[in-house]
């Protein structure tokens, strides 16, 4: 059975970055994605794309088919004192807001001053080209509840919260 549209794929895999440093790893097994649902990067899918079980792809994605390019338009001052004062805030540390839009996003804390603080909308591999190395494990059917969610239930289903 081959990667397409409604199918399952398992898959292992390496991420790195275009100097040589590994971002993620999963080597267990145990990451699975629908295939034509926008669960994985683009240009990732798009590589998977015909592939079946026992298979390995090494492939090189352009940051634009991957988490895109940097925005600069995400990267926002804000006031200081909109975060709790409860809370010990420290650069890298993340925290979720709304866009302009009303849409949900999260931001990271690039800089921290007396009165403001910077924020990035960007998601951390923005602007990045990667490289992974995947081999396939197991292509399967989707379940019809899998197509309808658009995403992988698990070996017990999968239950949402409303």
């Amino acid at each position: 059975m081959q990667l397409g549209n409604d199918k399952v794929g398992t898959i292992n895999y390496k991420l790195i970055d275009s100097d040589g440093n590994q971002l993620d790893e999963s080597s267990d097994g145990s990451f699975s994605y629908l295939h034509g649902a926008n669960n994985i990067i683009p240009g990732l899918e798009k590589a998977l794309e015909g592939r079946k079980s026992g298979d390995s792809v090494s492939v090189d994605v352009k940051a634009e088919d991957a988490y895109g390019d940097h925005n600069e338009d995400l990267v926002q001052r804000v006031p200081r004192d909109i975060f709790p004062e409860d809370i010990d805030i420290s650069i890298g540390m993340q925290f979720h807001a709304q866009s302009s839009e009303g849409h949900p996003m999260i931001v990271t804390i690039n800089t921290i001053e007396e009165e403001e603080i910077v924020v990035d909308g960007n998601h951390p591999m923005a602007g990045m080209a990667l490289h992974f190395d995947v081999d396939i494990i197991d292509v399967r059917d989707a379940t019809s509840e899998e197509i309808d969610h658009g995403h992988v239930h698990g070996e017990d289903g999968h239950h949402h919260d409303h």
